[in-house]
């Protein structure tokens, strides 16, 4: 454990030195390629002032409220698709075909159909990662192998409890790494849809840094947004993803 968070740290400490080494070769403008120092002084600002944790609590807030929509409504069409051959050849189609958009086509949708609004930063976010969702419920519910269920019902199991106790237990080794995926997609969906009208949040400080051409600002607010990116997948997902390898031993220990 020593060894891996001494390997990181060399790792990032390293990174940042060659930063730094770029900054000082002058290859760029100052105020195009900030240093390491600048960029530390614009964050420790920022987060004084109030103005990073204000926009990091709304742009969270949303992620929130998104995510759940898409987890609810992804699930349902992954099962579906999943477990009816004609619901997968009519819908799954369908939803093969939008996986391939990147979540920034939506935008223009958004707008005209919420016009300038919350719900149309919702929509993009939603939109951009369902489809990641359903396309791993319907592979989690495809690889469970028939015997189960068969066995399942052979001993009784009705509709209701066939769902329960054996396909939604079944279908977690991939549902994880589909609703991994569809975090990964909402979260950059939504530092896009902030970018559509002026509303707090950590996408919107990047359209600020932008417009004052305040690169310090632009360079600290991406780096809060990989931090948390990574907090998200190692203590969340990656907490979830060791459960359910021990569980359903996919361990390779």
């Amino acid at each position: 454990m020593l060894f891996r968070i001494a390997r990181m740290a060399l790792f990032y400490a390293a990174l940042i030195g060659l930063w730094q080494l770029v900054v000082r070769m002058e290859i760029w403008p100052r105020y195009l390629v900030p240093g390491p120092r600048d960029v530390l002084d614009s964050l420790k600002t920022d987060i004084d002032n109030g103005l990073i944790p204000h926009a990091l609590k709304s742009s969270l807030q949303r992620l929130a409220i998104g995510y759940s929509i898409a987890f609810g409504i992804g699930m349902v069409i992954g099962i579906a698709t999943g477990a009816w051959r004609w619901v997968d050849e009519t819908v799954g189609s369908l939803v093969l075909g939008l996986q391939s958009l990147p979540s920034i086509t939506w935008q223009p949708l958004a707008i005209v159909w919420f016009h300038l609004s919350e719900r149309a930063i919702l929509f993009v976010v939603v939109m951009g990662s369902i489809f990641a969702i359903s396309i791993s419920a319907r592979d989690g519910v495809r690889n469970i192998p028939v015997l189960q269920k068969r066995a399942a019902q052979t001993f009784g199991a009705r509709r209701l409890q066939l769902y329960r106790y054996v396909i939604l237990p079944g279908m977690l080794p991939s549902l994880v790494q589909g609703l991994k995926l569809g975090w990964s997609f909402a979260w950059r969906s939504l530092m896009a849809a902030e970018l559509i009208f002026v509303t707090i949040g950590l996408g919107h400080l990047l359209s600020v840094g932008r417009d004052f051409n305040d690169m310090n600002m632009v360079v600290a607010v991406m780096l809060v947004i990989i931090a948390i990116g990574l907090a998200v997948d190692r203590l969340v997902f990656g907490t979830v993803e060791a459960y359910v390898r021990d569980r359903w031993g996919l361990s390779q220990t």
